[in-house]
């Protein structure tokens, strides 16, 4: 009995068991994947079908616009934060249609702010407000 008191004690403060609960939830070996090139891929993120610039374009111009934001009176400790939530959280599509996580979005947000990039950015505007337009039209037949 005092050892099944002992591991209580031990796994109360070290957690084992939750923590072994987590890691085996966090990784999900992606089995579509041929055996040498398996990508590692967290459970607990959000998918995407856009890729990688269309998504920064979406999220960068929502923290723009203030509609999502984590530090409303800092725009670099927002825009750093926002970057971090990102890469926590979602993964985008790649080319070949399957799912890819991201491990910086840095490159994407800045070209998301620069003026280089403003015809792209018109367009991914463009098709946005598009399926916002069709969602709204299926809305109002309702």
């Amino acid at each position: 009995m005092k050892r099944a008191k002992t591991y209580e004690i031990i796994d109360s403060f070290f957690k084992l068991d939750s923590r072994l609960k987590n890691i085996e939830n966090l990784v999900l070996v992606n089995e579509s994947e041929n055996a040498d090139s398996k990508a590692l891929f967290c459970s607990d993120k959000c998918s995407s079908s856009y890729s990688k610039i269309e998504l920064a374009n979406l999220l960068y111009i929502l923290m723009d616009e203030g509609i999502l934001y984590f530090d409303s009176n800092d725009a670099k400790n927002n825009r750093a934060s926002f970057q971090k939530f990102i890469s926590k959280n979602f993964t985008y599509n790649d080319n070949e249609g399957g799912q890819k996580i991201i491990s910086t979005i840095s490159r994407q947000f800045s070209e998301c702010k620069g003026y280089t990039y403003k015809i792209k950015q018109i367009k991914f505007l463009d098709d946005f407000i598009a399926v916002m337009q069709e969602r709204r039209r299926r809305l109002e037949k309702w």
